[in-house]
């Protein structure tokens, strides 16, 4: 079922033509002042139970009505949401059957069923007032997410004394805190605030995710499930071993575990009930399963059948999922930066006791202050928000002041009346986006259910069996997300300088020739470097000029002309970056080159070296 909810300051409908033979009786034109709008879509799929169809639509109308507190409920047909419509019949008997429920509550009236209409909307136009879901007969809001519609937050400044700046928004604007050194912690607080995650614009980074053949929509696919081209494809693969190298090297062991779990496993229905997020769901030999959100089911799973002792914790497992899925709200879905299908590095930590936990919490803070450093990002590039209920912060107000000595600026801080989630605390490092949208990347949680939910004991050295704190961590977040932002950082700093670090990019270097007679010697460099670089020769027949700016739109960091004079051995590289030109012998580029990508894992190029021999992807 598809329903399109709109906030209205009224609606008013008038039937002029029947659409289906068995349309219901006509009526009058009508005017609803101050309603929720729900049109509705029933779908094929809502056939096979109409009972669930009807109360989780239900579940929805009151949910949404909830939030933006109407008392009118409007319930209109529109099968212009979908290709794949229920039979009349049945989708009239689900409108009817759910608004003879929801009339115990509300005010309802609907659209006649089966008519073609003409109607006026006013839509109020707040953050909440255009809301679009999906869901099956099948589909359930988790209660983790009916909760944290009911959890009541205070918002605030931590500053690094430890002093905490109560906020609140007036005129969409944040008040309590002097803001003038830190406009991005302004933008951040007010975007979390107000709790809108729908994307009313498309973002600098979709065109150029495009343009620079990294990352394309596939419209082959569910919405928010993407292409990688060859030269997006290199740096991911690239992020992905360098977050695993990262998490391998600060003591966690590889694992591997399913993508599609069984939905009835009473460990794993439960904590579907406790994790924030909507499910897909799949059906094979006549059992229902889900795919996983992150790797906790899996390793959960494994941890539980381990023999455990105090001497290995901290324990911790990783695991680099490939793919995780969540069925975001349509309206939601921007580019890489919201998306149903990612790679999401997930590392699970059992930990002794909640001391240890806090420990550890803190350790895998620093962690994540050295992806970011890695990535490019210093500390005024993302801002920090810590989550946590008021009982966590009156017993560890040190410990997270702790937390913003060591970020060195004032961080968010969302503190919730009571825990509507497995979590307390949670912190994430956020980027703010040129649309000014915040979106997480590093973030770790403590986790107070899923040990005992799970069954995952340890053995203490008294021989006793105890139950450990569980950290989940995700050291760099999503990676389709960590290329939205690297891609949106280096458009706001300057488009005409945008670039990837050297050690990311999936064209370091660009060997431009002057002319045709210079290809074969250009291409005998490129081979020469292409076990240390990604090389590429520009053998096309354009002026040197064109080949040069193409090089600089394809954000390549380094750009060599060759000609005559290079034959001798000098080569004069442009940076990108910089625009600055330097003299460099073959040898010196190469040392340049080892120096700014040291440490950081490569791979060679996936194209053909000439640019001749290489399709066009996009366009």
């Amino acid at each position: 079922m598809r329903v399109l909810f709109i906030h209205s300051d009224f609606i008013e409908f008038e039937p002029k033509e029947k659409a289906i033979k068995d349309a219901e009786e006509k009526g009058e034109k009508k005017r609803i002042e101050e309603c929720l709008v729900a049109f509705i879509a029933a779908e094929k799929e809502d056939e096979s139970n109409i009972e669930n169809s009807v109360k989780n639509l239900v579940e929805n109308v009151k949910d949404v009505a909830g939030q933006v507190k109407a008392n009118k409920i409007v319930l209109y047909p529109y099968a212009h949401l979908s290709s794949n419509l229920a039979s009349p019949k049945a989708a009239k008997e689900i409108l009817e059957k759910a608004e003879k429920m929801l009339e115990a509550s509300y005010e309802v009236d609907h659209a006649p069923f089966g008519w073609y209409k003409s109607f006026t909307i006013s839509a109020k136009g707040h953050p909440l007032s255009e809301l679009s879901r999906e869901f099956g007969p099948d589909s359930k809001v988790s209660t983790s997410l009916q909760e944290e519609e009911k959890v009541k937050s205070k918002w605030f400044i931590l500053d690094t004394e430890g002093k905490l700046h109560d906020l609140k928004v007036e005129n969409n604007n944040v008040k309590g805190f002097d803001f003038s050194q830190y406009d991005n912690l302004r933008k951040f607080a007010l975007y979390e605030m107000a709790k809108n995650r729908v994307g009313d614009k498309e973002p600098p980074h979709v065109k150029l995710m495009k343009k620079l053949e990294l990352v394309d929509y596939e419209p082959g696919s569910d919405s928010g499930n993407f292409r990688f081209m060859p030269k997006g494809r290199t740096l991911k693969s690239l992020l992905e071993r360098w977050v695993t190298q990262k998490v391998t090297d600060y003591g966690a062991m590889e694992v591997e575990t399913p993508i599609m779990y069984d939905f009835e496993h009473p460990a794993l229905k439960d904590y579907l009930n406790r994790f924030p997020a909507r499910q897909y769901i799949v059906e094979s030999a006549k059992k229902k399963f889900f795919l996983r959100f992150s790797a906790c089911f899996g390793q959960f799973l494994l941890k539980a059948d381990t023999n455990i002792s105090y001497k290995h914790l901290p324990l911790k497992m990783y695991e680099l999922t490939r793919y995780s899925f969540r069925l975001e709200k349509a309206g939601e879905l921007t580019g890489l930066r919201r998306l149903r299908s990612f790679t999401m590095p997930d590392m699970h930590t059992l930990c002794e006791n909640e001391e240890k936990a806090n420990e550890e919490f803190d350790n895998q803070f620093k962690l994540g202050i050295d992806c970011m450093k890695d990535l490019g990002f210093s500390t005024k590039d993302f801002e920090t928000a810590v989550r946590f209920t008021e009982e966590f912060w009156n017993s560890n107000k040190d410990f997270v002041t702790g937390l913003a000595k060591k970020i060195k600026k004032p961080m968010l801080i969302e503190m919730w009346n009571f825990r509507f989630a497995y979590f307390d605390p949670k912190f994430e490092f956020n980027f703010v986006d040129a649309l000014d949208k915040a979106s997480a990347l590093t973030t770790v949680q403590i986790d107070h259910e899923n040990a005992e939910r799970y069954g995952i004991t340890y053995v203490d050295k008294d021989g006793k069996e105890r139950m450990p704190k569980i950290l989940h961590c995700s050291p760099s977040g999503g990676l389709e997300r960590v290329i939205y932002i690297l891609l949106e950082k280096a458009y706001m700093k300057d488009p005409r300088k945008a670039v990837f670090p050297l050690w990311l990019s999936p064209i370091q270097m660009r060997i431009c020739s002057v002319n045709e007679s210079f290809n074969d010697d250009a291409v005998e460099m490129a081979e020469q470097l292409k076990k240390e670089i990604r090389v590429d020769v520009d053998d096309r027949n354009e002026s040197i000029g064109k080949k040069v700016r193409d090089a600089e739109g394809e954000w390549v960091n380094l750009i060599v002309v060759y000609g005559e004079k290079e034959k001798n051995g000098k080569l004069s590289v442009r940076m990108r970056e910089t625009g600055q030109v330097e003299e460099m012998s073959l040898k010196e580029l190469k040392e340049f080159i080892k120096q700014k990508a040291d440490g950081k894992p490569f791979v060679p190029l996936s194209l053909p070296i000439r640019m001749t021999k290489r399709p066009v992807f996009v366009g």
